[in-house]
């Protein structure tokens, strides 16, 4: 929820000024990184498929996209089209879940059943068949230099460690969540006590809490 306005809260001074000009936000929904970003979501077009909708001569002095690219049918050959749009001198802004703090070891995600795949930015290995190394992506752009590439973990609770719990009883604990969280929501509280000391995987980015992975790329001029 609001995970673009949530990310802006914790970037440097240096990162916010790399948010000036004309700017794309890529699956921005209703919550674009700047009031007057270009906005480009279902409405507008196919992520998948940017450079059908937007040319590359409509270049971009940053491309901001947070918790998109995990919803692509192909994350490193999307990345490399996104990155067409920021003009030489410009800068990429991409933010996707952390693999381990968000999925926390299930796959097919239990939160979210359209992403196709997770991230990680440093292991050499993972547990996910669809695992996608964000520094691996950075590598694969043209003329791209790393300003930043950090795991953000902000609010997140890691004395709390998900056990493996069977799927089906986890999908049923999730939905009670969700339904406590939607018609009792002053019961929230007691029940994420409860989930805690059961250590049933939760979704904490449901709350302020974040459970990503930020790169943010400069294109040479």
């Amino acid at each position: 929820m609001d995970e673009a306005s949530k990310t802006l809260a914790l970037l440097s001074e240096e990162e916010l000024a790399c948010l000036q000009g004309k700017g794309l936000d890529i699956g921005c929904g209703a919550d674009p990184v700047k009031p007057d970003a270009q906005c480009f979501d279902k409405a507008q077009g196919d992520a998948n498929r940017i450079t059908d909708f937007l040319s590359a001569l409509e270049s971009y002095d940053y491309v901001f996209s947070s918790h998109c690219l995990e919803h692509m049918y192909d994350p490193r050959k999307t990345i490399v089209d996104w990155w067409k749009l920021v003009r030489p001198g410009g800068t990429m802004f991409v933010i996707v879940p952390d693999e381990d703090l968000y999925e926390q070891g299930y796959w097919p995600s239990l939160f979210n059943g359209d992403h196709k795949a997770t991230f990680t930015i440093s292991k050499e290995r993972s547990w996910s068949p669809v695992s996608v190394n964000v520094l691996d992506l950075a590598r694969s752009l043209s003329d791209a230099t790393i300003v930043s590439a950090r795991l953000q973990d902000h609010g997140y609770r890691r004395d709390y460690t998900a056990r493996v719990w069977p799927r089906a009883l986890v999908k049923t604990a999730i939905r009670i969540r969700r339904a406590v969280t939607r018609h009792a929501p002053a019961l929230r509280a007691l029940v994420d006590r409860i989930y805690f000391r059961m250590r049933f995987p939760m979704d904490q980015t449901s709350g302020p809490a974040v459970a990503q992975n930020i790169l943010i790329v400069r294109k040479g001029v």
